[in-house]
């Protein structure tokens, strides 16, 4: 052990010589001097930072203590107004402003239309049961599917005898038929327009045809106000068919006015209008933008698997979607899907009691940032105010009875008439804004500053200044320091060496 005596000594003349050196640099350079003068007292005097120089410098005392008081009530001052501007930055307040367009032409929106009697009569034998297997398999599109047990055996009989049944095609075949004896008259914005202007869809109520759909390469726009889209639809009352025991009493159409981008919600937002009756819709376009977590509901970096632009109502189909394809090992028809399509039997056996089970849980779910489906960031709506008259008059019925070659009564019971058009050419642009942001959150802070302490980006430059002089003096403090206790050690444990080996007299 004490043979690496030596060699410690070696290392601690190393440390004081080292300690020599670096005295002697700091006294030829003037650092020692430097060091003397204080760092603390230095910068306190120095500083742009109002007052500090005169709670250290003024003489006489009184002057002194109130300064000090000032000084310190202005750092307690500007310290609560800051935290106070922190904790208001951390609620992530928000403000909403409201802008009003006026533009030349306008976007005209999509429109679906849906006759409220489903299927076509001669083709339908057995009535309740195929409205209940279309209820069934509908079920997806609803946002409440209801009592996934409460469903008639008479279903499940019908399908056991019926196991090539495809509900999607004999909805499609024998539901409601747009053609040139169902659209009888169709005008946009002064052009003709015609059923291969209309995109089939399918929704609650079975066919549905779309006006100004999204898969167009232009989308249809208007330039003159309470201008846009004129039908006139032949229902064929006496060739459709509902059932009444299960609620179905009404006859006319359901139309829908949504975005192009956005599928029709037929049951949710449908309008509808009764046979021999002319409804006038005014829209006009709502457009709103949310902000982003945490000050708003929407997330920017969400997007859909099937679909390009995102909305609440896509994304709740992809996410029915892809539960019924994991537990039931097919996709249904009216959701979007790669896969077998389910059969009958696997939407009243595996997919209507499932969808119950995902709205029970709320596997499912639209609203804040951290549900499934959360707000979209951008969306556009139509406000639509709808007005009724009789169609037509007693003019007009003579008329039309002579133009389509149909009776008065006939006309009175099968006609419906449907005029959309904008109020005025402008959008209404809904915007939610952060209402602190970080460019005002620092020019918040540098206010109180300047006002209690009267400081600047020039301050914050020399209290830094400070802390890194302040640092490199405290290392070379600890520094200096360490050789002396080295040395002394290194002392002692030669002298105790050299009392170990003094030779004993007796």
């Amino acid at each position: 052990m004490w043979n690496l005596l030596p060699q410690r000594v070696v290392e601690a003349n190393s440390i004081g010589a080292f300690k020599g050196k670096l005295d002697k640099y700091m006294r030829e350079k003037g650092i020692e001097g430097f060091a003397d003068r204080h760092i603390d007292y230095d910068f306190a005097t120095s500083t742009s930072l109002h007052g500090l120089h005169n709670a250290l410098q003024s003489k006489p005392r009184i002057r002194r203590v109130l300064w000090i008081v000032i000084v310190s009530l202005s750092v307690i001052g500007v310290s609560s107004q800051i935290t106070q501007l922190f904790i208001n930055y951390f609620t992530w307040p928000t403000s909403t402003s409201l802008t009003i367009k006026y533009v030349e032409d306008i976007e005209f929106p999509a429109v679906t239309f849906c006759n409220l009697n489903r299927y076509q009569e001669k083709a339908v034998a057995n009535v309740s049961i195929i409205y209940l297997l279309w209820k069934i398999v509908s079920a997806v599109l609803s946002i409440d599917a209801g009592d996934g047990n409460n469903i008639p055996e008479s279903v499940n009989n019908f399908l056991q005898g019926n196991e090539s049944f495809s509900i999607r095609n004999f909805t499609k075949e024998h539901g409601y038929q747009l053609d040139n004896s169902t659209l009888l008259q169709c005008d946009f914005s002064g052009e003709p327009c015609y059923p291969n202007d209309f995109e089939h869809v399918f929704t609650e109520y079975g066919n549905c045809y779309t006006f100004n759909h999204q898969n167009l390469k232009s989308k249809r726009r208007v330039k003159t106000s309470g201008r846009g889209l004129r039908v006139l639809f032949d229902i064929k009352q006496s060739e459709m068919t509902d059932n009444p025991a299960l609620g179905y009493t009404d006859a006319g159409m359901n139309f829908v006015i949504h975005s192009p981008n956005e599928l029709p919600q037929v049951e949710t937002m449908g309008l509808s209008v009764g046979v021999g009756m002319h409804a006038y819709a005014v829209i006009r376009q709502l457009k709103t933008i949310n902000q982003e977590y945490p000050w708003g509901e929407c997330n920017p970096h969400i997007s859909l698997e099937y679909h390009d632009t995102y909305t609440t109502y896509r994304c709740l189909q992809e996410c029915k979607s892809k539960y019924i394809k994991q537990h039931c090992g097919c996709f249904p028809f009216l959701l979007p899907g790669h896969g077998p399509e389910c059969e009958p039997g696997k939407y009243y056996n595996c997919a209507y009691p499932l969808l119950y089970f995902i709205e029970k849980e709320g596997l499912c779910k639209a609203g804040p940032y951290r549900s499934n489906c959360p707000a979209p960031c951008q969306e556009t709506k139509y406000a639509t105010r709808v007005s009724y008259s009789t169609f037509p008059s007693n003019k007009g019925l003579h008329f039309f009875s002579t133009k389509f070659q149909k009776t008065k009564e006939y006309i009175r019971e099968n006609f419906v008439c449907i005029d959309i058009a904008y109020e005025d050419l402008n959008s209404e642009l809904t915007q939610q804004q952060k209402k602190l942001p970080i460019s005002e959150l620092i020019g918040d802070i540098g206010g109180q500053l300047g006002l209690f302490c009267g400081a600047s980006c020039i301050t914050i430059i020399e209290i830094l200044e400070y802390l890194i002089i302040k640092s490199y003096w405290l290392g070379l403090v600890w520094l200096l320091k360490l050789p002396d206790g080295v040395n002394n050690i290194s002392v002692i444990q030669i002298s105790h060496r050299k009392e170990t080996k003094q030779p004993k007299v007796f």
